[in-house]
């Protein structure tokens, strides 16, 4: 197991690499100025020169790459342009949102999506499996801002019981009580992902309980609910949770337009107004660490079939 480690660490280093080069070219060529958008369009070509020789953008892209890429394996991302302040400091500032919405938000995929894939399983071919069954294919092709703005109508409007927007840290008054700031939106960002765990575990399950070993289970005797948990829940877990993996990636990608709708100070707001403001070295930051959270989850994942079933290599 420790060479398989040792092996893709070296992979992601080379997958990292890779990734810096890419993320700071293209940043670079994203059209506008951040010296205009720091100065305005009232500024002098003078302080124009001044600041872009203050800040190292008269110099080439490859010298102002290979500058970024030491600093940052020392652990310096640099300094936000915008806020004039350590990009780390930044990314900090809205890292406490998104750290605590993934998690509610994994928590309401998994209590929603793979229990009622079970149910949806268990019933195959009735009334509520396709009841079941459409609803996730609904729930996965609503886009994520309309199920955002209707949580946001019913449950803050309409019925006022949670805050519409907004998220005041655990750490403020009020306390843990502030995450019902966070149940809409993680809400929002479950539902598509809680579909598709829903429609994995049911298909994996029966494709399980179609095996040789869950026939000679169920002639043996054993109880109807342990065959399902121990046979062919257990074998149909491995495919499930390969799919987390693609979950976190989804849930990177619809976080920033969810943090938009609910004005979550959170990563993905912070990037849309850093791309805004071109505002490179908090985008090549945000960027980049969300590239080895990536990395780091689905080799957990892989890690985890081990443990999940004895007989899988690592190789």
């Amino acid at each position: 197991m420790w060479l398989y480690i040792l092996k893709r660490l070296g992979a992601a280093a080379t997958t990292l690499a890779a990734a810096s080069v890419i993320i700071f070219i293209f940043i670079h060529l994203i059209p506008g100025d951040p010296l205009y958008v720091l100065l305005g369009d009232g500024a002098t070509p003078d302080q124009v020169d001044a600041l872009r020789q203050k800040l190292g953008f008269d110099r080439s892209l490859a010298v102002q790459y290979f500058s970024w890429l030491s600093n940052v394996l020392q652990g310096d991302f640099g300094q936000s342009i915008f806020f004039q302040t350590p990009v780390l400091s930044v990314i900090g500032d809205g890292a406490e949102t998104s750290i605590l919405l993934a998690s509610i938000t994994m928590v309401w995929i998994i209590l929603l999506g793979i229990p009622v894939g079970m149910i949806a399983a268990m019933r195959h071919g009735s009334w509520t499996d396709q009841g079941l069954s459409g609803l996730a294919m609904l729930l996965a092709s609503v886009p994520t801002f309309w199920v955002g703005l209707y949580l946001i109508l019913i449950f803050a409007a309409w019925l006022g019981w949670l805050p519409s927007s907004g998220y005041p840290s655990i750490f403020d008054d009020g306390g843990l009580a502030n995450l019902q700031h966070l149940l809409l939106p993680s809400l929002a960002l479950a539902a598509p992902n809680a579909a598709l765990i829903l429609r994995l575990t049911r298909a994996s399950m029966l494709d399980v309980a179609r095996e040789d070993y869950v026939r000679t289970a169920r002639a043996k005797g054993i109880r109807p609910w342990r065959v399902v948990v121990r046979h062919i829940f257990r074998n149909a877990l491995l495919a499930v949770v390969s799919a987390f993996g693609f979950t976190l990636a989804a849930l990177i990608s619809e976080a920033v337009v969810t943090e938009t709708v609910f004005a979550l100070p959170g990563i993905g707001r912070l990037v849309v107004q850093s791309i805004l403001r071109r505002d490179y070295p908090v985008i090549q930051g945000v960027i980049l660490i969300t590239v080895v959270l990536y990395l780091g989850v689905n080799l957990c994942v892989d890690l985890s079939y081990r443990f999940l079933d004895p007989r899988v290599e690592l190789e």
